[in-house]
């Protein structure tokens, strides 16, 4: 009978694992219970039963949604897929972000471009309130043509950009040595469209074409594994199986090591750890730290 128990239990473990990572986290989402659309006047749209969000950017407003919920912690995965065509001047932007001057905020965004030329996307970490840690890449896909997946992997140790499972850019823990990292401002997610001609496209050579409006991004399958915080509590704990939240001590392998620096190589066209005329002092800490 023992014997028979310990085999009921082993076959039911997956099962009840995958009901307690529900508990811990969102399930694949639906965007009616899991955002709000928060600005457009109607430029922002919830379809398909909440499968799927549209943000609209014409010229007298853009839009934008960000979670109910808060985080603490997590690996957030979103599909997106970009205004196509002429998007110059436009910014698709897709975050974490605390609130107040001394904000945390871990940044994606997708600067526009003139149809054909490749899209931007732009990374930055700020800490405290101090940001000024860009890194940006070429897709080497169009990321107008199909749905693909953007996600950001906030643990206490590192946070790893990936595009579609293949990580870009990594940024480390290193407040032993003077960097300060977020690590202690629970965040949201926020996404919003909107019209950065001065600055998004060649530095604001290029802007953007009214009559190619209205511009239009899509969302759809985001997840969130990730710590809620609510009630200046988080939803994860010491308990928690590391099976669950495996992810809260995630790091990069030596395969997406590889993979890494392939993609670096390959598509980073802008890294402020290489920028020696913008920090005429000495570039920061953290570039000299393998």
């Amino acid at each position: 009978m023992a014997s028979f128990n310990s085999l009921v239990l082993s076959a039911m473990l997956p099962m009840l694992l995958c009901i307690f990572a529900s508990m811990v986290a969102s399930a694949a989402g639906n965007f009616y219970r899991d955002f709000d659309i928060t600005w457009g006047d109607g430029r922002g749209k919830i379809l398909n039963n909440g499968a799927l969000l549209t943000l609209s950017l014409d010229r007298a407003s853009g839009s934008g949604f960000q979670s109910k919920n808060e985080y603490m912690f997590g690996k957030i995965d979103m599909q997106l897929k970009l205004v196509p065509g002429n998007s110059a001047g436009t910014v698709t932007a897709y975050f974490l972000s605390s609130k107040g001057s001394t904000r945390d905020e871990i940044d994606v965004e997708f600067l526009g471009n003139l149809s054909g030329d490749p899209y931007i996307l732009h990374t930055n970490v700020f800490s405290e309130g101090k940001g000024k840690r860009e890194q940006q890449f070429y897709l080497w896909f169009d990321p107008t043509a199909d749905f693909h997946t953007y996600s950001i992997l906030w643990n206490p140790q590192r946070i790893i950009f990936s595009v579609d499972g293949t990580p870009i850019r990594e940024f480390k823990n290193l407040e032993s040595n003077g960097v300060p990292f977020p690590k202690n401002q629970p965040m949201r997610i926020y996404s919003s469209l909107w019209n950065a001609d001065d600055w998004a496209t060649r530095g604001g050579l290029v802007k953007t074409d009214w009559t190619q409006a209205p511009f239009i991004a899509s969302y759809r399958n985001f997840n969130a594994n990730a710590c809620v915080w609510s009630n200046g509590a988080s939803s994860c704990n010491s308990n928690s199986p590391s099976t669950i939240n495996g992810w809260l001590s995630q790091e990069l392998d030596t395969t997406n090591q590889d993979r890494l620096q392939r993609v670096q190589k390959n598509y980073m066209i802008y890294n402020y750890c290489t920028d020696n005329k913008r920090f005429p002092q000495g570039l920061p800490p953290e570039c000299s730290i393998p």
